[in-house]
């Protein structure tokens, strides 16, 4: 389907530089040489209203230890309700500092040494590193990719689960491959969590991101006595760009659990900062006409790089439902290293093998328009025919 191209929105457009700021994105890099499109935050400024409040909480001049403010929690609770029509309690919210942290404390908390985690993949890579560094296994579940969709191999999930696998890690909406399942994979994957007494924690901070008028399901949110046990971690930052702050919340499915949350991080789950808490709030209540335009622009941007990969021999790419992220596979031209060729030309993506699937790159695509199309050229550079 053909879109016609999105009048230019300043708040996308003018985007201020990032050089000399600490950024793990464009510091990766460095010289200038290489155009990082890699790790998935966006070169955009975060929302005026979030900006306000972290400078209205900066003006209040003292910045001790803090727990989440009376706001933090109701504020979730309203933007669920909104965007995604789920109820939740607000005393099941607790914070923490990310959702990579809080994967790793679910590990601690419902798992003992040597069980299994089970996720599909390919997948974002904390998902595969996490459970070895707290002494777990992962088994890995690929996900079958046809010529138009990523989906579940059923059969495939029941023969990787075993006595040993107590966890199901959910990427939903899924990164890297932009999947949003449905209410029926969801209904069925909750069964089969019932049925292997699994606990599932749902890793949903791509949820508020979604292309196309796809509508989000929380997994929590199903009627499902697999649903009403899980763990479902959420953030604003991927949303309105505020990884930096680290704050994102877990809904914890009853009230033992959400009290043993920080003390099954063994002294290593630090207390979120009161800015975090300042711009996840703002984010959450005043964000959402922004977050509607950078949707329309993601989608711009989307077509763009399918059109792109259309375009060189050998690469396809799956279109994604969600997220600001490609999963390219380029396998088809011949490359033996796709990550190495696409540096050579200049362009800076993530390695496929850092997400267990060598022969594919990543492309984050929330950037100025002009500079992801100055990317696309090197793209195909990169696999041009000598």
């Amino acid at each position: 389907m053909t879109r016609s191209t999105p009048e230019p929105d300043p708040a996308f457009t003018n985007c201020p530089s990032r050089e000399a700021t600490g950024s793990e994105k464009w510091d990766r890099w460095p010289g200038g040489k290489i155009l990082p499109l890699w790790v998935a935050d966006m070169d955009f400024a975060a929302p005026q209203p979030v900006l306000a409040a972290i400078r209205q909480r900066v003006d209040h001049g003292v910045f001790g230890y803090t727990h989440a403010p009376p706001g933090f929690a109701p504020a979730l609770v309203e933007h669920l309700q909104r965007l995604h029509g789920w109820n939740v309690d607000p005393d099941l919210v607790t914070s923490t500092p990310g959702v990579v942290n809080a994967l790793a404390v679910s590990a601690r908390l419902l798992t003992e040494t040597n069980d299994e985690i089970l996720t599909f993949t390919p997948v974002y890579p904390p998902f595969l590193t996490l459970p070895g560094l707290a002494g777990r296994r992962v088994v890995r579940v690929p996900l079958a990719q046809s010529t138009a969709a990523w989906t579940i191999d059923w059969d495939l999930l029941a023969a990787r689960v075993s006595p040993a696998t107590k966890l199901f890690w959910l990427c939903h909406p899924h990164t890297p491959t932009g999947t949003v399942f449905d209410r029926a994979d969801l209904l069925a994957l909750a069964d089969f969590a019932q049925r292997q007494s699994l606990t599932v924690v749902s890793d949903e901070i791509w949820s508020d991101l979604l292309l196309d008028g796809q509508q989000h399901i929380p997994f929590a949110s199903l009627d499902h006595p697999a649903a009403r046990r899980a763990i479902t971690l959420v953030s604003p930052s991927k949303t309105w760009n505020l990884a930096g702050l680290g704050c994102a919340a877990a809904i914890v499915p009853d009230h033992k659990l959400c009290q043993n949350w920080r003390a099954a991080g063994g002294g290593l789950v630090p207390m979120i900062n009161p800015l975090g808490y300042a711009a996840a709030e703002a984010a959450w209540q005043h964000g959402d006409d922004w977050r509607r335009r950078l949707i329309v622009l993601l989608c711009h941007h989307r077509d763009l790089v399918l059109a792109a990969v259309a375009r060189v021999p050998g690469l396809t790419c799956i279109a994604p439902q969600a997220t600001y992220l490609l999963w390219i596979d380029c396998r088809g031209t011949g490359c033996a290293d796709p990550q190495a060729a696409c540096e050579a030309a200049g362009l800076g993506p993530s390695d496929g093998r850092d997400f267990g699937a060598p022969g594919f790159i990543r492309l984050n695509t929330a950037c100025p328009t002009a500079q992801l199309e100055e990317a696309l050229r090197r793209l195909a550079c990169a696999f041009s025919t000598p």
